[in-house]
Order: structure tokens, then sequence, then C-alpha cells
């Protein structure tokens, strides 16, 4: 085909030319090479840098697969122990070495490989963390070693305080640690019955799987039945059966069945008030029960929930307030909010 194009082509056929023929060759061959550039470039593995880890607060090494535990017979000292660890190898995902030494002592070191990339390379420095003066080792099989907030309960049950270092023997027999525990301490104020309180439950569910800093939750309990015997009525009128106040000193009757008016005191909130007026038409006497108003102001972080929030979750100052149905996802949310200046690691 000459000064022309085809509507057929295979790949074997010389379309394109030199000279005067064209510019070059045409088909798939031709057009991969003209568009590849070659270049040849030549590299080592990557050194590691050092970390200083020695100040930092609620450190936890994630995965946990970073910590090596090895016995150590030699000298509980910075000294002998940085001796001993820049004499041998790591392998390559060791970032940290529980010492096992004799009469149950531990100590805890962070050491830097020469190279990220081989299975094992010389230790090129070691950051003694704790000795056995500040480190305290616990065996605890229940207690998942991967999770921040669940070591941080251990170090406050044994009184391993910002200065310490806790190593833990947990789940499946493996171990781990944290270095200066000191967790974000959480108020949760939320009712009772139920138990245990609903709002107290979903927080230590999510901390038992969230990514989240370490943190402490300390229970604030709203005794409804202390409220509803803080009055001396005929009758009582709560928001619902599941609050387990079924017997009371008083008839008991319950808001969401919408029983017939009789002369009675509510137990509730300002939500159980707008369903009253809905449903009767008027306002009866009222002991408040919602934890926003019991609260009141807060200085320290405090998770509570309110009944005038239905799909969203809101932060007032140090509050972080949550639907009176909030799931497990609002509930990460809130604590996730409170929780962001804490230092971890």
């Amino acid at each position: 085909m000459v000064n022309d194009t085809s509507f057929y082509r295979a790949g074997q056929m010389p379309y394109g030319g030199v000279k005067r023929s064209g510019m070059g060759h045409e088909g798939p061959r031709y057009a991969i090479e003209e568009m590849t550039e070659l270049r040849e470039e030549a590299g080592t593995y990557m050194r590691v840098q050092p970390q200083k880890w020695q100040a930092v607060c609620n450190l936890v090494p994630l995965p946990y697969r970073r910590v090596s535990v090895q016995p150590y017979h030699g000298p509980m000292t910075v000294d002998a122990i940085t001796t001993l660890l820049l004499s041998r190898e790591a392998y390559r995902r060791t970032d940290f070495i529980v010492l096992r030494g004799e009469g149950g002592q531990h100590a805890v070191a962070a050491i830097t490989r020469a190279e990220s990339e081989p299975l094992f390379s010389p230790i090129t420095s070691v950051d003694v963390l704790a000795l056995p003066e500040t480190c305290v080792f616990a065996e605890c099989p229940d207690v998942d070693p991967a999770n921040r907030s669940a070591l941080a309960e251990v170090a406050h049950e044994l009184g391993v305080g910002p200065e310490g270092t806790l190593v833990v023997k947990g789940l499946y027999d493996h171990i781990n640690f944290i270095h200066h525990p000191k967790p974000l301490v959480v108020g949760v104020v939320e009712v009772a019955p139920p138990e245990p309180p609903k709002l107290y439950g979903l927080a230590r569910q999510v901390l038992s799987y969230a990514d989240l800093p370490p943190i402490r939750l300390e229970l604030e309990r709203i005794e409804v039945r202390e409220l509803a015997e803080s009055v001396h009525p005929s009758a009582y009128l709560v928001p619902c059966r599941s609050g387990g106040l079924d017997d009371l000193p008083a008839s008991v009757y319950f808001l969401d069945e919408r029983p017939e008016r009789h002369d009675w005191t509510m137990i509730g909130c300002e939500r159980s008030l707008q369903f009253h007026r809905h449903f009767y038409g008027d306002e009866p006497p009222r002991v408040e029960m919602c934890p926003r108003l019991i609260a009141g102001e807060r200085k320290e972080p405090t998770l509570l929930k309110c009944c005038l929030l239905e799909t969203h979750i809101e932060q007032d100052k140090n509050i972080m307030v949550v639907p009176w149905g909030a799931d497990l996802a609002m509930v990460e949310a809130a604590l996730r909010k409170l929780s962001e200046e804490v230092e971890y690691a």
C-alpha cells in the first residue's frame, strides 16, 4: 500500500520505513520501543535510623512481633545490656527486646539494626528503656497484648505509673509492654440500671477493638432507684420496662406503653416530658434523670448521653455527648475526639 493506509494490519507487515519512506516503523513492537526509556539504577539496603523512646509516654509496640523476648544472665545495668546487645544481630522485624533475667527480673531495650531488609542485621544502637527497678512483669492470660487500653488498665491495677514500664504476658502467651503509661482518664456518666450501665458497656466494648490511644474509663453511676426514692408519690411513671424499675415503693407505669392517666410522678428527662405533653396534654411532677444536666460542667474528659440528640454526637468543651440510643460507631467517634491530643506511640 503506497501513500495510503490499510484497515488490515499484521505484525509482520513492514509499515513505516526509512529515508523518504517514512519515519521509523509502525506496529506494536516498535511502538513499545519508541515509548520506552531505559534507565539503569543501583541501590543499597536502607539503613535504619535510631529513634529515642526513653521519654515517650504510652509506648506500646504494634504489632507486638516487633518485641523479642530473650533470656539474660548478666548484670542488669545499662552498660552491661548495651555491650551485650551491640555484639549481637537482630531479626529484621525486631525493634525492642525484653530481657528476662534471674529471679524474675526484667529489662526493656529499644534497638536499631544496621539495615532493614536482610533477615538478620547487626544491632547498631541500644536505648535501655527500663531496668528492674522500674519494670514490672505480669501474667494476664485474658489481656490482649495488642490493646493499648487493656495494657494501661493492668498498669493502673498494679500501680505502674508514668515513670514505670509494664511487661505483660497475655493472650496466647504473647508478650508486649507499655512504657510510661499515662492513659487518658474518661469519666462516663450513665444511669443504672441496666447492668452494666449501657454507655459504659459500649465504651468498654469500643476500647476492646478500636485503634485508640490508651484510655481508662471511670464510671459515674446515676442510680435511678435513688432518684425515684427521693420522692414519695402515689404512683411512678418511668420511660420503659428496660430500666429495671418495676418494683418501686408505689405503683409503676411505663410511658412507652401509654397507660391511662394517673396521679403519678415521672422519673424522666426532657424527651419523656415531651412525650407526656403529647400523650396527655399536661406536665406531671418530675424527677430529672438526664446525665447531661446532672453532670453539669466538667474540667475532666467526660462521656455521657442526652435524649435530645438523635443522629449525631456533640462536643461541649471537655464533654462528648452521644444520643441516648448511641451505637458503637458513635461512641468510638466520641472517644476518638476526646483523645485527640493524647501522646502515644
